[in-house]
């Protein structure tokens, strides 16, 4: 590689990670629950970034950044929940200071009564309602993120929204 390519190929990365560095921390806090957890798995996924070749990942940047990103943060919590072995008030008082700071980061960009009923709604519908209304993916984008058909993005949104509206007394 050509020093001009590397310098180009730095200038790519960065304006990747100025674009998409708050909402992959966000999407990783809300996997992990903790939103230091969060900044290390997309720390990593911008790593992992730097080795890629670019060209491969043309038209699909955003898919792969959230993959990666969704993969990680999964192994990350997999592998708390393995490591945990505090007492149940521990436990507690931990869920609660890293709730606190998942809602804080959340609530920059929406409602607390909406949060709350969004972490009311089944994992998967939270996981895509969260990736199409905070991140603003495509259903075909989110289909690539979480392993669903299109299909099964557009029913667990099109649900979830319909829930959302009862709750709130929103009547179309």
């Amino acid at each position: 590689m050509s020093s001009n390519e590397h310098s180009e190929n730095n200038g790519w990365i960065n304006s990747v990670v100025q674009q998409y560095e708050r909402p992959l921390v966000r999407y990783a806090a809300q996997i992990t629950g903790d939103l230091e957890r969060g900044r290390d798995v997309a720390q990593d996924t911008f790593l992992r970034l730097c080795k890629q070749d670019r060209q491969q990942l043309d038209g699909h940047l955003v898919e792969w950044l959230y993959t990666v990103c969704r993969n990680r943060a999964l192994d990350v919590r997999r592998k708390e929940s393995r490591m945990k072995t505090m007492t149940a008030e521990q436990t507690s008082f931990q869920e609660d200071r890293d709730a606190n700071q998942v809602e804080a980061a959340e609530r920059q960009d929406t409602t607390t009564r909406v949060l709350e009923f969004v972490d009311k709604l089944t994992e998967n519908q939270r996981e895509v309602v969260r990736l199409k209304f905070q991140h603003g993916l495509s259903y075909k984008e989110i289909a690539a993120v979480t392993e669903l058909s299109v299909s099964n993005v557009g029913y667990l949104i099109h649900t979830a929204i319909k829930k959302l509206r009862a709750e709130l007394g929103v009547t179309m």
